[in-house]
């Protein structure tokens, strides 16, 4: 129970601390929260992602572990969150949120800040989540796009909106850079760096910015409840158990059960406002997992420590 203790006060706290900073700040300023997304987006996520591939040795075994584990665990949640769906009887709009809801983790502003601070002396850990960070992205733009807009955008046009991604940019030239062992000037690493090093904080102050907009209204409903019992219990369920079939031990289970855990993403809340489809369940949803996740999280940290040394 101690270490449970000092994984919450260590870890958690600090990001609650966070979350709470921005939810003042912006209930005082109300600031232009698409100017600061824009600005993580566009700069610091891209930088924190460049950084971490360039200065990590990832085995291609690894990789292609990681990368069929996520496969495996995505199409598992997916069918899994088909089923709860039908037996709550939603309707359709109602099933897509729910689906995503569940599918779709919140592995950028949560999960790698998060990493950072539980594998700070252990790039790979950060770069693990980085990894599911990309794959959420894309799974974010073509099924959970897919569940709201299926008969409105072609998959070209989904293609073309992940092109234009930077975080796709950066993974795709730390990784080249890394690979062919080609150094950085001082005068260009300096600025990246900082501008890697402030992406934990802001994406984290910008979150709890965000989750300040949001309405309570009845957040206690079976939709919602049950989506973040999905998200928060069944999925890292359904990862541990993937794990030891895939045979994966050390850092890299730790990662991706930790991976695993985190609330339902803000995209598929931004999505569902974006094409008008129940947005306020999808923001409440995002809200109570993103609350709810503070135990849970702490728990799963604990159990990834104790199972895979």
């Amino acid at each position: 129970m101690m270490f449970i203790g000092t994984i919450f006060i260590n870890i958690i706290i600090p990001i609650l601390i966070l979350l709470i900073i921005g939810a003042v700040l912006q209930r005082k300023f109300a600031f232009n929260l698409k100017a600061i997304s824009n600005l993580i987006t566009y700069c610091l996520m891209p930088a924190a992602v460049f950084t971490n591939l360039y200065q990590t040795e990832i085995d291609v075994h690894i990789l292609l572990e990681i990368i069929g584990y996520l496969v495996a665990f995505s199409l598992i949640i997916i069918v899994v969150t088909t089923i709860l769906s039908k037996l709550l009887k939603l309707d359709k709009g109602e099933a897509a949120i729910f689906k995503n809801s569940i599918s779709l983790i919140n592995s950028g502003n949560y999960g790698i800040p998060v990493s950072q601070l539980l594998f700070q002396a252990n790039p790979l850990g950060i770069s693990i989540q980085i990894i599911v960070m990309v794959f959420q992205n894309v799974l974010t733009y073509t099924y959970g796009l897919y569940n709201l807009i299926s008969a409105t955008k072609s998959g070209l046009e989904i293609l073309k909106s992940l092109m234009k991604m930077p975080v796709i940019h950066a993974m795709i030239l730390g990784s080249l850079l890394n690979w062919l062992q080609i150094p950085i000037p001082s005068f260009l690493w300096t600025p990246i760096s900082h501008l890697s090093d402030a992406f934990l904080a802001i994406a984290l102050v910008l979150l709890g910015a965000q989750l300040a907009q949001i309405e309570l209204k009845t957040i206690l409903n079976r939709t919602i409840v049950t989506s973040s019992i999905g998200r928060l219990i069944i999925g890292p369920s359904v990862a541990l158990l993937l794990i030891f079939l895939f045979g994966l031990d050390g850092v890299v289970a730790q990662s991706l059960f930790i991976a695993s855990s985190f609330p339902t993403s803000r995209n598929s809340s931004t999505l569902a406002l974006e094409y008008d489809v129940h947005p306020d369940l999808a923001a409440q949803t995002v809200l109570f997992s993103t609350v709810l996740s503070a135990i849970t999280v702490t728990f799963v940290v604990y159990l990834s420590a104790v199972l895979f040394v």
